[in-house]
């Protein structure tokens, strides 16, 4: 059985206000991660995504709750020893790299403040190796980020983040700001540096293709809180959550008849996302098939699957919820 290289427990995030009530972006979030696989994390904007990223990385501390990354407690922590095991890569890899640095300078100084190497032959040889493992040549080292396309730049930004060796990475979006027809080869290469290097990891995205192409397992997160999860054929080819569902009709058909329908049929399900959800359930409002217990009681995430956990008080009730997943 794999090793879990990461596990977030009851992690909540609050972000104070001015006036009234602190902002509470997670509000009990609880995801596992074994080693060599990937987690995606999907959901709209504004659901608490890219904050448990910050969060799970240490460049937020966590209003409370508990993480473990490759077993040790880091809950809170930053420095060395945690970019040592876990790192970041951005959605957008312009606002990430230092302009003023050329891709040379900007991967050897992570490989000088974290004392990887030792001489100056040391050096170079790493970042040669560094730009090889992402398919870039030695005609990049002396160029600055605005001489590089979106898809070279993040493939640099993927080099530094590698450089330190982590066993794990957070994605954060990493093909949204890129070209079509550049997405499928940033996939491509962080599969392959997944078997190279037995990494895992956390694919942040709103993406449901993208998601489905790389993920072993997905999280769906609502109003920071996961309200469906478990292996992404269940997940999403057999979704039990009515906002899983949503998600997967809201995929663009190419048949624009069948495109049509499908939106006035789902006319007027759409509310306004709020800093504070209603009691309840906080999907209540959008789901066409709320009771009024959904008003009144927060549901409890429950395995109603093998492996396959939902939030969802009409979900836990039909009878095909305890069938095997498929």
């Amino acid at each position: 059985m794999a090793e879990v290289a990461l596990r977030a427990t009851d992690v909540v995030k609050e972000y104070p206000a001015r006036r009234g009530p602190a902002v509470r972006a997670l509000r009990g979030v609880s995801v596992a991660l074994p080693e060599g696989r990937t987690l995606g994390v999907v959901g709209e904007s504004g659901c608490g995504k890219s904050t448990l990223g910050r969060v799970l990385v240490g460049l937020e501390a966590p209003t409370s709750g508990r993480i473990e990354v490759m077993g040790e407690l880091t809950s809170g922590q930053s420095g060395p020893e945690l970019a040592r095991r876990i790192q970041l890569v951005f959605q957008d890899p312009f606002s990430s790299l230092n302009p003023r640095l050329t891709v040379s300078t900007a991967l050897a100084e992570v490989l000088d403040v974290h004392n990887l190497v030792t001489s100056r032959a040391q050096r170079r040889q790493r970042v040669d190796e560094l730009l090889g493992m992402v398919a870039l040549g030695p005609r990049f080292l002396e160029r600055y980020p605005h001489e590089l396309s979106g898809g070279q730049a993040q493939r640099v930004a993927i080099a530094r983040a590698l450089a330190v060796q982590p066993r794990l990475l957070v994605l954060d979006e990493p093909t949204s700001a890129l070209d079509v027809s550049v997405r499928a080869e940033v996939m491509n290469l962080l599969a392959r540096l997944q078997d190279q290097l037995a990494l895992s990891y956390v694919f942040i995205s709103h993406d449901l293709a993208m998601v489905r192409h790389i993920s072993d397992t997905i999280s769906v997160m609502y109003l920071g809180k996961v309200v469906e999860s478990g292996p992404y054929q269940a997940v999403l080819g057999a979704p039990l959550h009515p906002y899983t569902r949503a998600l997967a009709e809201a995929v663009p058909l190419p048949d624009p008849e069948v495109e049509a329908a499908r939106r006035k049929a789902s006319a007027g399900e759409v509310g306004t996302l709020g800093a504070e959800p209603p009691a309840g359930c906080p999907y209540h409002p959008r789901c066409p098939g709320a009771e009024e217990i959904c008003r009144a009681q927060v549901p409890e995430l429950l395995e109603l699957r093998p492996g396959h956990e939902v939030a969802c008080h009409v979900a836990a009730r039909q009878p095909h919820a305890k069938e095997t997943s498929p």
